[in-house]
């Protein structure tokens, strides 16, 4: 099994080279980069599983197809709002379960340190917290699409 700072070694190697991708399988593990989109993904899921969806990183097969625009930058924050960015590499769900309403919407008041979305990372559940107070102005990933590690989440219309 690799460590998380091996496999992300893995996908900065990858995107560095611009490689088509790599896949290596080791006792059980099996790992799979695809370096075709704009920024580096990775999937890495037991051997023998079915595939996953690009830009996942996860050990369980995933079988959301990816959301229309995924892997695309925002056209850019609306003026004086704060962006959010993911702390880390996974799959973004904007709600606690798939049958809950999400955590916020656009217009949403949130405070700091409120629960806005939860990104799902090595079948570990994070939940992302607003670090500003203000107003929810845009959304940028689709519920269950895979983010990257900086990529940005909210646009938040800060208060004073």
């Amino acid at each position: 099994m690799l460590t998380f700072e091996q496999i992300k070694e893995l996908i900065e190697l990858v995107a560095q080279n611009r490689l088509h991708g790599l896949e290596l399988e080791r006792s059980g593990f099996r790992l799979k980069i695809d370096g075709q989109q704009a920024s580096p993904t990775a999937a890495a899921h037991p051997a023998g599983a079915g595939a996953a969806p690009p830009a996942a990183v996860t050990p369980a097969p995933a079988e959301a197809p990816p959301a229309a625009g995924a892997g695309q930058a925002p056209a850019g924050p609306p003026a004086g709002s704060h962006i959010l960015n993911s702390p880390i590499v996974g799959t973004f769900y904007r709600a606690p379960a798939p049958d809950s309403d999400p955590f916020v919407e656009v217009g949403s008041r949130v405070k700091k340190g409120q629960v806005l979305c939860i990104i799902e990372a090595m079948k570990l559940m994070n939940e992302i917290e607003s670090d500003v107070d203000g107003v929810i102005v845009e959304i940028y990933p689709q519920n269950a699409q895979a983010v990257e590690f900086g990529e940005p989440l909210f646009a938040i219309q800060t208060t004073s």
